[in-house]
């Protein structure tokens, strides 16, 4: 596997990451903890998941602080979220049959 495949599966999986858990977040701090990530990462994604027309941000207008968001997905985000599911799932298991057959190969 190649440099390349590797970085864009890593984008792939924050991105998936970042839409499992966008509707559930409290705020980007808290978000870039668990993913152990810097907040201005978290920030960049997020914006640029808006940008993509993925997720979508609502201000709370009762609330007294003025920057903190709900952030939604939108069709498309669930559609991407879906895929990108999809595309992970079939890795981990190409992943698990490699390793298997490894496993399987070293008691021969």
């Amino acid at each position: 596997m190649n440099f390349r495949v590797v970085l864009l599966q890593t984008n792939e999986e924050l991105t998936l990451n970042v839409l499992r858990k966008i509707e559930s977040l409290q705020s980007q701090k808290s978000l870039a903890n668990e993913l152990s990530l810097s907040v201005g990462k978290v920030n960049y994604v997020v914006k640029a998941l808006i940008e993509k027309g993925l997720i979508k941000a609502e201000n709370f207008f009762e609330n007294k602080n003025k920057n903190q968001y709900k952030y939604l997905l939108t069709r498309d985000g669930i559609a991407a979220k879906i895929e990108l599911t999809q595309k992970f799932i079939e890795i981990k298991k190409s992943e698990y049959e490699e390793l298997q057959k490894e496993l399987d190969e070293g008691h021969k």
